[in-house]
């Protein structure tokens, strides 16, 4: 059970890098880097389309990957 469940965990975390590795940059120019991001205070969109189905994708492998993490200090 215990090598399953951690062969489980390198398969998630293998594909929790390629995920987060797909998702698009959000800095578009240097001049954030001086205006610390206050250009896009008001021009903040919603992520729509692939960009949402990665990031949804994410945060459920995130969480499994803890859930996976706490089961296997816990129970083994």
């Amino acid at each position: 059970m215990y090598d399953i469940l951690l062969g489980f965990m390198l398969v998630l975390s293998v594909f929790i890098i390629i995920v987060v590795a797909m998702q698009p940059t959000k800095t578009q120019n240097a001049s954030n880097a001086f205006l610390g991001g206050a250009s896009q205070l008001f021009g903040k969109q919603k992520a729509r389309g692939f960009e949402a189905v990665l990031i949804k994708t994410t945060i459920v492998c995130i969480v499994l990957f803890f859930i996976l993490a706490i089961a296997l200090t816990r129970f083994f």
